[in-house]
């Protein structure tokens, strides 16, 4: 596919680009019914004074160009029914059925980082790649594409080859197609945009406004070294400053990508609205009037919401799980004289990914190009398990792979005098599956496979605590607005009672049997995030006696040889009280 030319005018965020011609979807696909229906100020509008506009959405891919596996790989569908779902080929072919000459693909942040090794050996450009190939017209920012900094996202927007590893066996990287938006991210010297933070896409002769957000929590969920000098700011201040900028322009049409969203209460079709009302809510309703539409991501759910805006009209709010295994399509009509959506004529679905249809040739034949490229060091054996070891947590919030890898990186820090080892639940990104995924044999892990539990290269590092700062961090797992269980290491075992108040739920603190006092110090292994206050937990920043040792998935990649087969381990840690 030859690269589209795209204008890139001085003040960031400005381009303004046409619609990239694909696969047609059948006769009949008019995206959504002709509405004479009034929608904010849209008064009146008449159908032949209107167009359509399809928008299909997909959020939070991190890489998974081959079908994800285990429960990463299922999501349940309209019918309730769980079903196989994801891989880059199978989203492809989607993707054609779902196109018509009115659409645009946009994204809701990190389509990379935290990726399996086909993508992550080469820093996700073939993830950027294939999205380019896909059609992407503009994403938000996720905090994953901070995983490896600034810098490296610039270089990923902009190209050039990597610093240190070079370039990928495709040669040169010459940068990515589509636009990364982030307009609540600032440099703290001066306030200017890091990122642009919209882009202007032009269909059927309208202009749409696409505004891009990122967490504001991002700070405490990446590696701080890569995020020096920015500012994450107020995701609902930044938007709504956009969106008056944009109404100047005469871009009355406009559509934010939030990088954050809404748990689930339960997973049900991805049609319904079970959200439990969180950040991704609270930004859904503060948007300005003026803003249309809000895609979301971040909390890996699937939903189709509508929320009230500030005005008292209906706004979707929808969001499409992770892994390539949903697609959102949002249908709507652009008043050509107010150039404003009807409101009154959005609807919007979930796709589900389904492995049902003909995956897509060409992107197929691309995916096993680079499998074959990553493939010597992908399939190398490197230990047995005797079942599937799953990341699901138990009732108290552990799981036996958390806590298969808080042995590992325990065993690993012992030079650096390590006691006891957390691991966060976030960073356990798969299942080790017992049923062979390739002609390896059940059973047999692959360097591969276990890269995709581990894909972030934090180094294990070790700090020292007291006893009384101990129970701090652990009271840390709970908080007015989530909860985080810290995978612990066999080495350690406590009470949780959650029937007390919040700060004080942590009792009979036990390191191998004896109780831990609060003058006693202790040292404690994890990775650099942890270390460096990541996920909340800022305890861990008044460590001292920094020890570095190995890269986490160098640790787990020599606990599961060095004790192989290895057993699915209890979930017995934490004595759970509720």
């Amino acid at each position: 596919m030859t690269k589209a030319f795209l204008t890139r005018l001085a003040v960031a965020g400005t381009a303004v680009a046409g619609v990239l011609a694909l696969a047609a979807l059948p006769a009949g696909a008019d995206p959504a019914p002709q509405s004479a229906s009034k929608g904010r100020g849209n008064g009146g509008s008449k159908p032949d004074h209107s167009v359509p506009v399809r928008l299909l959405t997909i959020n939070d891919l991190h890489g998974n160009l081959e079908p994800p596996t285990g429960s990463s790989g299922r999501i349940v569908d309209e019918t309730g029914q769980t079903v196989d779902a994801g891989g880059a080929a199978y989203l492809a072919a989607h993707l054609k059925r779902l196109r018509d000459r009115n659409t645009l693909v946009v994204a809701a942040g990190d389509l990379i980082g935290a990726s399996p090794l086909i993508s992550a050996a080469y820093h996700d450009e073939p993830t950027v790649s294939l999205l380019d190939k896909l059609g992407l017209a503009t994403s938000a920012a996720g905090n994953h594409e901070f995983d490896e900094g600034y810098a490296e996202l610039k270089r990923i927007m902009d190209g050039g080859c990597h610093p240190t590893d070079g370039c990928s066996p495709a040669g040169k990287w010459k940068g990515a197609r589509f636009d990364y938006l982030a307009a609540n991210v600032v440099r703290e010297k001066n306030g200017a945009e890091a990122l642009p933070p919209y882009v202007i896409k032009q269909v059927n002769g309208v202009k749409i406004g696409f505004i891009g957000l990122v967490t504001q929590t991002t700070p405490s969920i990446v590696t701080s070294s890569g995020i020096q000098g920015l500012e994450f700011t107020d995701e609902v201040e930044a938007a709504n400053r956009v969106s008056r900028l944009l109404a100047a322009k005469g871009v009355k049409a406009q559509v934010v990508l939030v990088h954050e969203g809404d748990q689930v209460a339960t997973p049900q079709s991805p049609d319904t609205c079970p959200v439990v009302p969180g950040p991704g809510s609270r930004i859904a309703a503060g948007l300005d009037p003026e803003i249309d539409l809000v895609i979301s991501g971040h909390s890996h759910q699937a939903y189709i919401c509508k929320i009230k805006d500030p005005a008292g009209q209906d706004r979707y709010h929808t969001q499409g799980s992770s892994f390539g295994r949903i697609i959102t399509q949002i249908d709507f009509r652009v008043d050509r004289k107010t150039r404003d959506v009807i409101r009154s004529s959005v609807s919007a679905d979930n796709h589900v990914v389904t492995r049902t249809i003909t995956p897509d040739p060409e992107v197929e034949a691309y995916v096993q190009t680079w499998k074959e490229r990553v493939s010597v060091v992908a399939n190398r054996p490197v230990g047995n398990i005797t079942a599937t070891i799953a990341r699901d947590p138990s009732g108290a919030g552990e799981s036996p792979l958390g806590n298969l890898i808080a042995d590992a990186q325990l065993e690993a820090a012992r030079e650096g005098g390590a006691e006891i080892a957390l691991m966060n639940p976030g960073g356990v990104r798969a299942d080790l599956t017992y049923p062979a995924s390739g002609s390896e044999g059940d059973g047999v892990v692959t360097y591969g496979e276990a890269f995709t539990v581990q894909p972030f290269n934090n180094l294990v590092q070790v700090v020292t605590l007291t006893g009384e700062q101990l129970r701090r961090l652990l009271e840390q797992q709970w908080t007015e607005s989530y909860t985080r269980v810290l995978q612990p290491s066999a080495s350690l075992t406590y009470t949780a009672d959650l029937t007390k108040p919040i700060g004080s739920r942590v009792s009979d603190i036990k390191i191998n049997g004896i109780p831990v006092t609060d003058t006693q110090r202790i040292r404690v292994a994890a990775n650099n995030f942890l270390i460096g206050g990541g996920d909340g937990f800022t305890v861990f920043t008044e460590g001292t006696e920094l020890w570095s040792g190995p890269l986490d998935i160098d640790a787990f990649v020599a606990y599961l040889s060095a004790h192989s087969p290895v057993d699915p381990p209890a979930t017995n840690r934490i004595t759970f009280i509720r």
